[in-house]
């Protein structure tokens, strides 16, 4: 037998539905047994902000690559980072 859902109600702001679903369940409201999982590709990760220590001559050789590919080395880090983790993960895999 289908469960009644209740009706989404319509909210002024993003604060209003904030509060709304911070105090009511949603599974009263959506029928979770027919989601499906999403990608949204395009949204920008949060980001943390780390202290990292490393030889001055590691930072200029980032540096000097970095300059060679025409982005920030900080950026470079992160690119390098990505690949030897998406690396490491096929690996084990």
């Amino acid at each position: 037998m289908m469960k009644k859902l209740k009706k989404i109600p319509k909210f002024k702001n993003e604060g209003e539905e904030r509060e709304f679903w911070a105090k009511n369940d949603s599974s009263k409201y959506i029928d979770w047994s027919k989601s499906k999982r999403v990608n949204f590709p395009n949204l920008k990760p949060s980001t943390k902000t780390i202290s990292l220590r490393l030889p001055e001559h590691l930072i200029d050789s980032l540096k000097s690559l970095a300059n060679k590919r025409d982005v920030p080395y900080q950026s470079l880090i992160k690119i390098i980072l990505k690949e030897k983790i998406d690396q490491e993960l096929r690996n084990s895999a």
